[in-house]
Formats: structure tokens, sequence, C-alpha cells
């Protein structure tokens, strides 16, 4: 959904200057409010790893969590398709899904002067949700003490989503507050001109972007499950409700499985809280 702006690049984008639907509208809304209501849930998560243990808190987190990582999905399957639709047509206009224009054109309305806006917003609003669940990893693991690894990758992930994310905010700032081009470093500062080269390296470089950090989600989640006795003991979880859940995984893969893996989970030590 990242395109090279100008003549060249807005003749590729499937329609962006099409007539707005109530569908668009609410698409974008609803997006839109997915991620204030992400980051609102990280707000309310933080604040309450700073007291007292709450099994709640825990369900908050995996939600939130869950809901970075459909996004994320959605967002990654997006760049993947316009890497592929690149390599078909390497020196085509660049092309957008058509859920990406629809959702482009409703978040477009806040200024119709500027074509391009609207897909600018549409990829902050993606990297703000991937974000929110990858911070919503580091923030689940907090008070399980122990060099946990989905903290880590967590860790790791928001650092480079946070940098990425701050790529997405210069180019949307930069659309809304008048400029002809997008400026980042995708976009080499505005220095390339429109064209299949600005396309080509706008359309890799965030395919790249996305790709390391999905692979980085994907692996925190990963180690988030494997380490989900010591996680859900630090928010107070019953064990009833732990044994519960490794029973639905024994269901699953197998009771000799099941075995191996409580076999090897160290008996978690609870981060001490204020």
């Amino acid at each position: 959904m990242d395109h090279a702006h100008g003549a060249h690049g807005m003749s590729g984008m499937g329609g962006m200057g099409n007539t707005v639907s109530s569908l668009d509208t609410l698409g974008a809304v609803l997006l839109i409010g997915w991620a204030v209501a992400m980051w609102a849930a990280v707000v309310v998560i933080a604040l309450g790893n700073r007291g007292q243990a709450r099994p709640w808190l825990y369900k908050v987190a995996i939600a939130l969590i869950g809901l970075g990582v459909i996004g994320q999905v959605g967002h990654f399957q997006e760049h993947v398709a316009q890497a592929a639709y690149w390599v078909a047509h390497p020196y085509s206009p660049p092309w957008m899904t058509p859920w990406g224009n629809g959702l482009s054109r409703g978040m477009g309305q806040v200024d119709p002067s500027k074509p391009t806006l609207g897909m600018e917003i549409l990829h902050l609003m993606g990297n703000f949700i991937f974000l929110a669940g990858l911070v919503g990893i580091a923030q689940i693991t907090r008070r399980a003490a122990g060099a946990l690894k989905s903290r880590k990758w967590a860790r790791m992930g928001v650092w480079m989503q946070g940098i990425h994310g701050l790529e997405h905010v210069a180019l949307t700032l930069s659309i809304a507050l008048g400029a002809s081009r997008a400026i980042g470093l995708s976009t080499w500062f505005g220095l390339i001109e429109p064209g299949p080269a600005l396309a080509t390296y706008r359309v890799w470089w965030h395919f790249v972007a996305n790709l390391i950090g999905t692979v980085i989600l994907a692996i925190a989640v990963y180690h988030l499950w494997k380490e989900r006795r010591a996680v859900k003991a630090g928010y107070g979880v019953p064990e009833a409700e732990v044994a519960e859940a490794d029973e639905a995984v024994a269901v699953v893969t197998g009771p000799q499985e099941a075995d191996c893996e409580q076999s090897t989970v160290v008996e978690p030590v609870v981060a001490g809280r204020s």
C-alpha cells in the first residue's frame, strides 16, 4: 500500500479518486477505532501492572496481542500482494488491493485535496496496530521474573516497529502539511523522482521491514505460548485455569508431547510489584 507520489504513482492507485462509498467510510472509522482501542488497552495494562496482580489484566493483554496479530496478518498480506504485483509488472504503477483502496478512500476524506493522504493514514494505522500488539507482549511478561525469551523478542520488535512507526508518522505528516511528496527513509527524504525507481524502492523497503517485523512477532508469540505458565502465575491466574489450558493442549497435541512440554517448564518466580 506504499506508493510513489506524483502523476505516475497516482495512476496506479486503483481508483483512489473514485467516489467514496459509505462502506469505505465505515471501514475507515472501524480501523481507526481499532487502533485507538488497542492503545487505550496498552495504557490500561501499563497502569494496571503498577499495582497488584489481577487476572483480568492478563485477559486484556491476551486480547490486545490477538488483535495485534490479526491486524498484522491483514497488513502484511497487502505488502505481499503489492510485492507480488511488482514482480509481475516491475515498470507499472504501484497497485493496491480493492479493500486497501476502499480504506484509503475512506480515510482520505480528512482532506480530499491531498489524494495520497488517505493511503498514508491507512498505513500509519496498520503500523500502530502492529506496534500495540508487540507492546502487549512486552507488558504481559513484566510480572514474571527471569530472562523470558518472549520478553526479549517483544522488546526487539517494539524497538524495530517503533522506528518503522516513526517513518510512517513522517510520511503522513509531510503529506498532511502540504509536501508534494511523502518525506521519509522509504522515499529517500523526497529526493527520488516519482516513477518506477521510487515505486520499486518504496514497495520493497516496506515489504522487507514488515517481513522482518512479522517474523519477530511470530517468534515472540511462540515463546509466549511456551512460557505461558510463568506469565499466568504473575497475574494470579488460578492454577486450575492453567491446568485446564494444559489439558486442552494434551487433547490437541497428544499426551506425550504435552507431558514433555510440562516437564521442561521452570517454576515461575513472580516479580514483585509495589
